[in-house]
């Protein structure tokens, strides 16, 4: 079953808010076993949401719509509907009366403007509101289905779980498919999206004919390049075990070019990663900061439980801090030696079993005869006393946010030495 998501607001257009909606659904589409073949925007114009659903159910055999179903003027999506079943819109009192009671429980008078809710598609079945006044829809054009669902995401997705998927996957086993596509990412950090597309293309050929196994790649930043591969089976089992094995091809290709810079699995964080290795130790850590101010400190403490494996931090901005709290030597504070006097500083400082330092130059002027982007991590770890030197490209912000992601990579590695 083919299925397209509509999101509908100029807002998207403008970009003024992220189409979060669109992406979570693609998700949970595609873990059961749903295709989305074609996204849409399209702005709050009646004309125009016309062609977006009528292209849409020419090529697709069902359509989601999110948002226009609000209660002002420019929420128009029913009226549209409506066009493209060629049927009238008529009022619902029973849904009239809930909107009517939902404003009553919280002390209100239901603005005239929320009757506007209320009107469905003659032949439509409601998809009951339970998180807010909107109700969603469930229309029928002809062989082909469109459901309509507000664009709140909360009541998007209490909505797609309670009604559309069960109604999806009903149709689907009608048509006599029971397909699974189930994905995993693999989340590396330390190469270009180009180099992995290179180092992995033997897997990209062999699997393009077959089509039952995909790869994809994802630049996303600060937080590295993702591989995404994808894997449709007969069931959970079959996509499983396709997964599984391309996977171990693909994660040898990677290592054997690049090393260990695969470092999460989908939804892992750096962060996430260090203090799994950090509690498996059973140790603790402390930070100091310059370049970064801070980053380090808040992505680690965004992990729950932080407070069982990290001391705290110490954001030793200026170079007198450095010299008189953390005991660095008075000299350039953007070198391998000051990294590493910090290091050990705040590991004694603090109490810590291990110490994390990160010293450099953001821009937009050198420092101590070091370029902008210059960057020295210090690790301190018993007796062991270490630094790396990172080249790292960009702006100022960038310079930063890829400071702390690359000291904590820095740190990951060292945890996973034999001890």
């Amino acid at each position: 079953m083919r299925v397209e998501i509509v999101a509908v607001g100029t807002e998207l257009l403008l970009g003024q808010i992220p189409d979060t909606n669109s992406q979570w659904l693609g998700e949970h589409l595609a873990a059961n076993g749903i295709s989305s073949q074609f996204h849409q925007h399209v702005g709050d114009n009646h004309e125009r949401i016309v062609l977006a659903f009528r292209t849409a159910l020419a090529r697709s055999d069902a359509l989601i719509v999110c948002g226009g179903l609000g209660p002002t003027q420019d929420d128009i999506t029913r009226a549209a509907l409506a066009e493209v079943m060629n049927v009238p819109l008529e009022r619902d009192e029973d849904i009239v009366e809930k909107i009517r009671a939902m404003f009553a429980s919280r002390g209100r008078t239901m603005p005239e403007n929320n009757l506007l809710q209320a009107d469905v598609p003659r032949g439509a079945t409601v998809i009951p509101q339970t998180r807010g006044t909107a109700p969603g829809l469930i229309c029928e054009v002809g062989l082909k289905v469109v459901y309509a669902v507000p664009g709140v995401p909360y009541e998007m997705s209490d909505m797609f779980e309670r009604a559309i998927l069960p109604d999806l996957l009903a149709r689907q086993r009608a048509d006599g498919s029971t397909s699974v596509i189930t994905s995993r990412v693999l989340r590396t950090w330390g190469a270009s999206e180009s180099a992995l597309a290179e180092a992995v293309a033997e897997r990209f050929d062999a699997l393009s004919d077959d089509g039952r196994v995909t790869i994809a790649f994802l630049a996303s930043g600060i937080e590295g390049i993702k591989v995404r591969l994808t894997a449709r089976g007969d069931d959970a089992a079959h996509a499983s075990s396709l997964l599984g094995d391309e996977e171990t091809l693909v994660r040898a290709l990677i290592v054997e070019k690049f090393g260990d810079i695969i470092f999460g699995v989908d939804d892992e964080t750096m962060e996430d990663v260090v203090a799994t290795r950090l509690l498996a130790r059973g140790v603790t850590l402390a930070v100091a900061e310059s370049v970064t101010g801070g980053l380090i400190a808040s992505r680690l403490v965004a992990v729950a439980g932080a407070s069982t494996w990290f001391r705290g931090g110490i954001v030793s901005y200026a170079s007198d801090v450095k010299y008189d709290l953390l005991k660095v030597p008075v000299g350039p504070v953007v070198s391998a030696e000051a990294a590493e006097a910090m290091a050990k500083g705040v590991r004694e400082l603090l109490g810590a079993d291990v110490g994390l330092s990160v010293t450099g130059v953001a821009g937009p002027d050198e420092q101590d005869g070091q370029p902008v982007g210059t960057v020295f991590v210090g690790l301190s770890f018993g007796e062991t006393l270490e630094h790396a030197t990172l080249r790292l490209p960009g702006d100022r912000p960038r310079v930063r946010a890829y400071s702390a992601i690359s000291s904590l990579d820095v740190l990951r590695r060292a945890l996973d030495r034999p001890t």
